[in-house]
């Protein structure tokens, strides 16, 4: 059984559908802030020098294992090069 399968599965339970659903806009930005850290040639390291923190908050931010303010993941976006637009569907 490969991933797509798996995950399939599991989203046949509503708990499971549901909380899968209320994590997913968080993961896709931690997501889209790794991939144009890396498209960038940034390291960790690297992109905490820019947003002036620790190593450490941008590992935790990458990692899911933190719910990042608003104010952080702008200063992030900033030194990326980017900027933070939120819209509700």
């Amino acid at each position: 059984m490969n991933h797509e399968e798996v995950k399939a599965r599991l989203l046949e339970s509503p708990e499971v559908r549901k909380e899968y659903n209320d994590l997913k806009a968080l993961y896709d930005i931690k997501r889209e802030i790794i991939r144009l850290r890396l498209e960038q040639g940034l390291s960790q390291k690297d992109l905490a020098e820019r947003v002036k923190t620790k190593q450490s908050a941008i590992s935790r931010l990458e990692s899911g294992d933190y719910n990042p303010s608003i104010e952080f993941l702008s200063k992030v976006a900033r030194a990326l090069g980017k900027e933070i637009e939120i819209s509700f569907h």
